[in-house]
């Protein structure tokens, strides 16, 4: 058993060195192998590796996947009009190159994520400082992430940063300007109702206007008719009477006779006083139309004989 002893103890040695030669890198991970201190290979890709034991060879792991930093209290930013407002974002970010990230940051992320966020809150200065509270609550704030992901990218990437999306998750207002914003902003709705209203009433007494034209325009063409019609009828009786003259114009002069008696008593009290020669009755006391001597006796004007 004695003799077998230093053979274990060597075999043990020679298995400890063996692994200390052999290194795994994770999907999920970047190696950098380095050699007496400095860095002499970057390592990208998942598999089995070998290197020199150490202190000849050391390996340092750095993590390349998605990360995300949170902006633990809400940004105060002041806008172009000196209003502050709360804003909460965040960022996704990765390690882009291993060797600079390391000679920048050393194996510390946490002092990537400070210089991350330092640069993140300047570029949110510099977006929303030249804007309105309106454009950067609602209009512009699709172009101010945009802004702010290409600047954080640009001071990033010599970083060894890659910098993938900047998202504005909250915005709210300021205490001390809650109140105004609000009066702005229902002043802002008064305003647009009452301009639909002034355009409503304004297209209303449009379309009575229209309507008013097209029915004056209808009861003319209509009174222009009735008149036409008019115009013909009375054509139409004078040439009936025309012709009912010409046919038997005795006839035709008492019938009118008749009509002026009946149109002359038309009430009960009425009088006339005309002397018996008159050419009014002519038909009165004789069935011939002849004109009353001075002897006949004076026709009764008496209403009620009509």
């Amino acid at each position: 058993m004695q003799r077998f002893f230093p053979a274990l103890v060597g075999l043990i040695i020679l298995l400890a060195i063996a692994s200390s030669c052999v290194f795994i890198v994770r999907e999920r991970d970047a190696a950098l192998v380095f050699t007496l201190g400095e860095v002499r290979r970057t390592i990208n890709e998942p598999g089995l590796y070998f290197k020199f034991p150490p202190p000849f060879e050391t390996v340092v792991r750095l993590d390349k996947r998605l990360q995300t930093i949170e902006t633990q209290n809400q940004e105060r930013i002041q806008t172009a009009e000196k209003k502050n407002l709360l804003i909460d974002s965040f960022v996704k970010w990765r390690i882009s190159d291993p060797r600079v990230f390391y000679v920048t940051f050393g194996a510390n992320e946490r002092a990537a994520v400070e210089r991350l966020q330092a640069q993140i809150r300047d570029a949110l200065n510099a977006s929303v400082n030249v804007r309105t509270v309106k454009g950067v609550v609602s209009n512009e704030r699709d172009t101010i992430m945009r802004e702010i992901q290409e600047t954080v990218a640009a001071r990033a990437r010599p970083l060894g940063v890659e910098v993938v999306d900047v998202r504005l998750r909250r915005i709210d207002f300021a205490p001390e300007i809650s109140e105004s914003v609000y009066r702005r902003m229902e002043a802002e709705r008064k305003q647009e109702a009452n301009r639909l209203r002034a355009s409503g009433f304004a297209e209303s007494e449009r379309i009575r206007a229209q309507a008013d034209r097209e029915r004056e325009e209808i009861l003319a063409r209509a009174y222009a008719e009735a008149e036409q019609i008019r115009g013909e009828g009375d054509a139409q009786a004078a040439a009936l009477y025309a012709e009912a003259y010409s046919t038997n114009p005795e006839f035709y002069a008492f019938y009118r006779s008749l009509e002026g008696y009946r149109g002359a008593f038309g009430g009960s009290n009425d009088t006339i006083v005309l002397s018996p020669k008159s050419d009014f009755f002519r038909y009165w006391s004789s069935q011939l139309g002849e004109t009353p001597s001075v002897d006949a006796p004076s026709p009764v004007l008496n209403p009620a004989v009509n």
